[in-house]
């Protein structure tokens, strides 16, 4: 496999846009800005990425500070005059920001710091191709399996159904192959499988799923067709938009399906015309509303009120109890965590949520839980040192199946998501390794490369000396 040169960062760019945030927002707090500028850092190195690598490492840093360090910071500068008083950061910006920053930093260099060149990340593209011209029914199996555990995931129990909810992902992996592996870009593939996706999040009214995949189709299509810096721009505008969009409309949009309405693209405009005749489309309160979904913040700070002072530290017991829901099927563990637990939630920040409301502590709220501030920094270390590790088994297994470096998006989709509860997180993460482990065991002929030896080379190359075909 060739070797892949990542873009240098462009300081430059980087200092003028500091400066001008600075100038900007005067008032900001310093530790505020240290954290926005380490988020514009990670956004940067995650746009230079886009076309070289499907991006793992740094889209678990990216989210990480949108929403521990974007959502806090402008809340902190202003915007939580508008939301509501729960969703206000109830510590003063400094004490929050010494423990996020030290926290999100070293999940980080967790992340990085025995990466390589990004192992895990980097696709054979040539190894691909050779895979999809020899298996070239597989993209399209793939597809269909991915549709249809995708329709049979509602019919079953919460553990069965995630089962296929992850098997539902396939068509994505099945759609990253043809991209590759196909000389010619398959335009009915690409519009079913990123039909569906849309199709879902507006019935659901849930669009993380959406965006993320818009993230690991682009980066796809990026690395095959090896685009400009001026498209990517405008991509990355676009999804910016896209993303804002979304986040703007997506409270009003779920009550309107909440009520009864369609969840269609009509009702979505309909939302939207309705929030801009009412009090304007970019007023505070909209942008406010939005912020309060990126801001993971606001529940941190009320874990740092809640424990230890109402509730001690758990020293490692609720950790335990994360990893037995997220290894153990219910059937072993009949008692073990629901996913969205409010009792959890309640117990250690003192926040209640209506029925039907999922909210979760957050990775580096569960670190300040078990372990307080220092240790809480420890523990995201480590987090991010085991994901590298597994990043690192995808690269020194792709040797030999080269397709299993796309199924780290499916393996990482949710694990990018620093607000939803660990045991869920670990549990997708763990389900899809093996589900993976399963699939390439059982059809190891299709998957794996042979490599031909060069003495059987040379007697049946016509091209090489010595060859039995040669004169």
């Amino acid at each position: 496999m060739k070797s892949i040169v990542t873009p240098k960062f462009n300081w430059s760019i980087f200092i003028i846009v500091a400066i001008f945030i600075r100038l900007a927002f005067i008032d900001l707090p310093v530790l505020a800005y240290i954290a926005i500028l380490i988020s514009l850092f990670q956004f940067g190195l995650l746009f230079d990425s886009i076309g070289h690598f499907i991006p793992v490492r740094y889209l678990l840093g990216a989210f990480m500070c949108l929403q521990f360090f974007i959502g806090p910071a402008f809340a902190y500068n202003g915007l939580e005059e508008y939301a509501y008083y729960m969703y206000q950061m109830k510590v003063p910006a400094t004490e929050y920001f010494l423990y996020a920053i030290p926290s999100v930093c070293a999940f980080i260099v967790g992340l990085h710091l025995f990466a390589g060149n990004l192992d895990g990340e980097a696709v054979n593209e040539e190894g691909i191709k050779r895979f999809v011209q020899k298996n070239g029914r597989i993209p399209y199996i793939f597809i269909i399996l991915g549709f249809f555990a995708s329709v049979i995931s509602n019919f079953f129990s919460s553990e069965f159904g995630f089962v296929f909810y992850l098997l539902g992902s396939f068509k994505f992996i099945g759609l990253f192959l043809l991209i590759l592996g196909s000389k010619q870009l398959k335009p009915l593939p690409m519009v079913l499988v990123m039909g569906s996706i849309v199709s879902s999040s507006l019935g659901e009214g849930m669009f993380h799923d959406l965006l993320t995949w818009i993230i690991f189709t682009a980066s796809v299509f990026a690395i095959k067709y090896k685009i400009s810096i001026n498209v990517k721009i405008i991509g990355v505008a676009l999804f910016i938009l896209l993303a804002l969009t979304i986040q703007l409309l997506k409270g009003s949009f779920r009550k309107a399906i909440g009520s009864g309405e369609e969840g269609s693209v009509e009702t979505l405009a309909n939302v939207y015309e309705q929030e801009n005749a009412e009090k304007g489309f970019f007023s505070y309160e909209n942008i406010a509303s939005a912020n309060t979904r990126i801001n993971q913040g606001w529940i941190i700070t009320n874990i740092m009120i809640t424990v230890p002072d109402r509730e001690p530290y758990s020293n490692g017991k609720e950790l335990m109890q994360l990893l037995e829901a997220a290894v153990l099927p219910r059937i072993l563990a009949p008692d073990k965590l629901r996913a969205g637990d409010p009792e959890i939630l309640y117990k250690y920040s003192g926040v209640r949520v209506t029925v039907g409301t999922s909210m979760a502590l957050g990775s580096i709220g569960d670190a300040y839980v078990n372990f307080g501030a220092w240790g809480g920094c420890i523990f995201m270390f480590i987090m991010g040192l085991v994901y590298s590790y597994i990043l690192c088994q995808f690269k020194k297994f792709s040797k030999y199946y080269p397709v299993l470096i796309l199924f780290t998006a499916l393996s990482f989709y949710y694990p990018i998501r620093p607000d939803c509860e660990l045991q869920t997180v670990w549990g997708h993460l763990i389900k899809s390794l093996f589900i993976i482990f399963v699939m390439i065991k059982v059809f190891e002929h299709q998957f794996r490369v042979r490599r031909v030896m060069p003495r059987l080379q040379a007697k049946t190359d016509p091209y090489l000396p010595g060859s039995n075909l040669s004169g």
